[in-house]
């Protein structure tokens, strides 16, 4: 299986004004884990997911569910 860019979680840090660092500190990881799920390189446990979620205002299936079968993707912002 392809590893997929997280482009839906970068949008949402962004909008809340937040670099990668920033986010890692609030949810206690390093930078570099956050680069790493961002671009798929990394799959999050489902505890950091909600700690990101919860940071950022969105529900799990917002930033981490995949696309459906049909192609649409959940909406995110």
């Amino acid at each position: 299986m392809k590893a997929e860019k997280n482009l839906k979680l970068k949008a949402a840090r962004t909008l809340k004004g937040l670099n990668q660092s920033e986010l890692a500190e609030k949810v206690g990881v390093t930078r570099q884990t956050i680069v790493a799920v961002e671009s798929g390189k990394y799959n999050p446990t489902i505890n950091l997911c909600i700690d990101i979620c919860k940071v950022l205002g969105y529900t799990l299936d917002q930033l981490f569910w995949p696309e459906d079968e049909e192609g649409e993707e959940n909406e995110v912002l």
